[in-house]
């Protein structure tokens, strides 16, 4: 038996692990859960799930409980639960450049870990790498575009890859007026037509910032230069991405949207489980149907995949920039429009720079916080 530390326990990716982990008693079992905020949440996972350990992130540990599970709270908990000894595999279900540290302190530990958290690749790409290299772990994704990846790319070669097509919803506004966007609300944004999410990732899904953070992902996970990824919109999230091969033909993978087939991959890789889910009928899923990302819809897609070209530190400013972006957009201290212009500007105006460290990210990160701050405080909305 596996054990399982879920870092983000109480989160909609969250959710999904713990129900496959009730699947499948008898191969997983949870070692270590955590939350952010969320302490009653979070209580009632402990309860029904027994961790040995949990932790609250951002806020004091509630005190007492059955003795049968430690509980602790702040970021050196984190990456206790990240690397817990009784964890074969961690998965990083946590959100934003926060997720980054322990991805890299689970890998170091030789843990195998299932990604979610896209940000530790977009911020830390090189880091991330370097950390499974050195301390022997393993690092599967959990998103469903690159897990769809990942099983097309099964029993082929590198050199047998021509190009990797991500597939977008398009999110709510995929057929809207781009003139009319600066005015959309929270709620306009937070309707999304095929997924359940986060709220940032959901607003990540209506900019398309999600769709450039995948192929800046994509990029470092399959080792695929950037000229050979692209996206494209798929309203239906039937089919989850393709890979064509040099000789033509192309493998997709497909499937009604769920997060728990994407989390069960991973976790069982490279066993397929059995898991009992909505079977795929094609006579319900209807037409399948394709469109080009508009970027004077999307503009963000294209500050994202740009900053990925461009590398370095670049991907960590554009990831930076957009958390500040969407989370005064969503307090309604920002239009919708000035998400992208947020990013634009503090891409700008950023001087560039490698990643060797840790701390370089971090600067990065912290520099274009207050850079999207002060942009979102001075323009005006177009």
């Amino acid at each position: 038996m596996k054990g399982v530390a879920i870092l983000g326990a109480t989160g909609s990716i969250g959710a999904s692990a713990l129900a496959v982990l009730e699947q499948h008693p008898d191969r997983f079992r949870a070692v270590a859960l955590t939350a952010h905020r969320s302490v009653d949440a979070l209580q009632a996972l402990v309860l029904r799930h027994r961790p040995a350990l949990a932790v609250v992130s951002d806020v004091e540990a509630p005190h007492g409980g059955d003795g049968a599970t430690r509980w602790l709270s702040g970021r050196e908990a984190l990456l206790e639960a990240a690397t817990h000894p009784d964890a074969d595999i961690v998965v990083n279900a946590l959100v934003g450049a926060a997720g980054l540290e322990p991805t890299l302190a689970a890998l170091q530990a030789g843990k195998r870990v299932a990604l979610a958290n896209k940000e530790s690749l977009v911020c830390g790409g090189p880091l991330v790498l370097e950390a499974a290299r050195w301390g022997g772990g393993e690092l599967l994704p959990v998103d469903s575009e690159h897990s769809a990846i990942l099983q097309c790319l099964a029993g082929t070669r590198t050199g047998d890859v021509r190009r990797l097509v991500l597939t977008a919803s398009g999110g709510p506004f995929r057929e809207m007026d781009p003139a009319l966007l600066e005015n959309v609300t929270p709620a306009d944004a937070l309707r999304h037509p095929t997924w359940a999410m986060g709220s940032k990732v959901t607003i990540d899904s209506a900019t398309l910032a999600n769709k450039a953070l995948e192929v800046i992902e994509a990029h470092f996970l399959f080792g695929v230069p950037y000229e050979r990824i692209e996206a494209v919109v798929h309203p239906q999230s039937i089919i989850h991405s393709m890979v064509e091969m040099v000789d033509g033909s192309v493998l997709a993978q497909m499937g009604f949207p769920t997060m728990e087939l994407p989390v069960l991959y991973a976790l069982g890789y490279p066993e397929r489980l059995p898991y009992e889910c909505r079977r795929f009928d094609p006579v319900a899923a209807g037409a399948l149907t394709f469109e080009a990302v508009r970027t004077d819809r999307f503009p963000a897609f294209a500050l994202g995949v740009e900053a990925g070209r461009a590398g370095g530190t670049a991907p960590a400013v554009f990831n930076a920039a957009n958390e500040v972006a969407v989370a005064e957009f969503l307090a309604g201290r920002a239009p919708f429009g000035g998400i992208a212009r947020a990013i634009a500007d503090a891409l700008a105006r950023w001087p560039g720079g490698p990643v060797h460290q840790l701390d370089d990210v971090r600067q990065a990160d912290a520099w274009a916080r207050r850079a999207a701050h002060e942009s979102l405080s001075r323009l005006a909305p177009c």
